[in-house]
């Protein structure tokens, strides 16, 4: 009976190891429950705190100026390209030479890579197709233009194009699977970057012609709510940018999906948006020359989430520091099929605060661009002061963040121009932010800083107990309107985490708590337990 026994307890203990080596190993994924995202690495949430070097900095000459930059963020995670050119420089043969050398210099400096996939689309062009290519056009047509012109722009209507930028894409995760499988250095892949035509709002190709003269594909009809009809018939004005949206989607679908059957990772598409400024047609801006027409902006994403089922992701680029823009673009990819990850912002001060209204919608990730210190975005010694200092806040707890996120749990204030307060609900508390120090007595409004970048951010972690920390805000606690009783502190602790165990450090009182919780550019976090009397 004891040997039986000794038997048993061994099988269970192997299987026990066994389990948990699969748990630790497991690849990045994203999962959404009760309505919330989260990018899940080895079985955990995670947040990306990425900074996406410039267009031509992933080269062993230039990655030495990219390292002091991430690791003075306080970064996880770098985004870097991967150019067609360089990789394939004749059909067929591949160079993996760079490749290979992002990945060692991620790992010796302990942090995960999103790598891009600078293919046939960089910024609406074709910048960084190879040389074969760009000089053999019968092979792989361009767009034509409405006057029967080529432009700097791959069409999506030729199967020669697919072809060569699908061979090239299966190359690099073929590649990535036998170097990276099981440590999961790389863990997302961006396919493209900034897709759709600059110089034309559609392919005016005989082929592409053809197609548009026919009738809207079922897909594009169910997922625009529309009845059946040619593209001009269904569409009207708007059925040049839909057809070509249509017409990308597809295209970039099968490169994705032919990449996922090598290396099964997350994979999505960053879009150079539809600001509202620029030149007005009918009430909208000008595709094709405002911004590149048929990529994912925001009339486009119904048809690019139904076709383009392989991609998990469509990500904006936000290059403006307006607070209603940035909360506008937000609220348009933060949508039930599509988690908010912001892979592209500015680099100034001015962006920063954006950070905190990604964190306050669930996004899984945030990334400004030009995170290196070429002299293009950065000098030698430079850092983004204000990316950095939410970094430094964030990083130490990120885990924690990203797990409280994808509950439901957390909230965020950000300082505007003309609002230096902010109240955020929790039911039967409130927490109130105020903006900017020195912050008097009585009932004076909080002063705001001056450059309008105070933020902070709230997590209910239990009935009556809350993480706090931010910069530049004081955060105190009422009871919410008719809720019974007076409030109290029974106790803020100041702490850390362990991985996901709270150290305490010290309690705060006195001083510390009679003018509400106060957080400067010190990275502080305070656990506060409430009640009432």
């Amino acid at each position: 009976m004891r040997a039986q026994l000794g038997k048993l307890l061994t099988i269970l203990t192997i299987a026990t190891c066994f389990a948990t080596a699969s748990f630790a190993q497991q690849g990045p994924q994203i999962v959404k429950k009760n309505g919330h995202y989260a990018f899940m690495l080895n079985g955990r949430p995670f947040l990306i705190l990425a900074g996406q070097i410039n267009n031509s900095s992933a080269w062993p000459s230039t990655m030495p100026d990219v390292w002091p930059v991430i690791k003075g963020m306080h970064a996880n995670t770098v985004e870097a390209p991967v150019y067609w050119e360089q990789l394939e420089p004749e059909p067929g043969k591949f160079d993996f030479s760079n490749v290979d050398m992002l990945v060692d210099q991620a790992r010796a400096h302990h942090v995960h890579l999103i790598l891009l996939w600078f293919g046939t689309w960089k910024n609406g062009e074709d910048h960084y197709v190879p040389e074969w290519i760009k000089t053999d056009p019968q092979r792989y047509p361009r767009v034509i233009n409405s006057r029967g012109e080529p432009i700097q722009v791959l069409t999506a209507n030729s199967q020669t194009n697919l072809d060569a930028d699908r061979t090239a894409f299966v190359a690099l995760t073929r590649h990535l699977a036998q170097i990276d499988r099981t440590q999961h250095t790389v863990i997302m892949i961006q396919v493209e970057n900034e897709s759709g035509s600059i110089g034309a709002v559609r392919d005016h190709s005989p082929a592409a012609q053809k197609e548009f003269d026919g009738p809207v594909p079922d897909v594009v009809l169910q997922a625009m709510h529309k009845s059946p009809g040619t593209w001009r018939q269904v569409f009207g004005f708007r059925a040049d940018e839909y057809f070509q949206a249509y017409s990308i989607a597809k295209y970039i679908n099968a490169v994705a999906k032919a990449g996922k059957a090598e290396l099964n990772i997350p994979m999505y598409c960053n879009v150079w948006i539809e600001y509202p400024r620029g030149y007005q047609i009918r009430g909208h801006l000008l595709p094709g020359y405002d911004y590149p027409s048929g990529g994912p902006q925001q009339l486009n994403i119904p048809i690019w989430k139904a076709v383009a089922t392989s991609i998990n992701i469509l990500g904006p680029d936000i290059y403006t520091p307006g607070r209603g823009t940035e909360k506008q673009v937000m609220n348009s990819y933060d949508r039930p099929d599509n988690p908010l990850w912001i892979p592209e912002t500015g680099l100034g001060n001015a962006f920063a605060p954006e950070f905190f209204y990604a964190l306050g919608k669930g996004a899984i990730g945030f990334s400004p661009f030009g995170t290196d210190q070429t002299s293009w975005t950065l000098k030698p010694g430079q850092l983004p002061k204000d990316h950095a200092q939410n970094y430094a806040l964030v990083e130490p707890i990120d885990r924690v963040v990203a797990q409280l996120n994808f509950e439901g749990k957390l909230k965020t204030a950000v300082e505007e121009v003309g609002k230096t307060e902010e109240t955020l609900n929790f039911g039967k508390w409130q927490a109130f932010v105020g903006f900017g120090f020195p912050q008097p007595d009585g009932e004076q409004h909080a002063p705001g800083t001056p450059h309008h970048n105070g933020r902070a951010l709230v997590a209910q972690i239990g009935p009556n107990r809350f993480l706090v920390t931010g910069i530049n805000a004081r955060v105190t606690f009422r009871l919410a309107p008719g809720q019974p009783g007076q409030i109290q502190i029974l106790k803020a602790e100041q702490g850390a985490y362990d991985g996901t165990t709270w150290k305490l450090l010290r309690i705060w009182n006195g001083d510390q708590t009679d003018r509400g919780l106060n957080f400067e550019t010190l990275p502080q976090y305070v656990q506060i337990h409430l009640g009432t009397y």
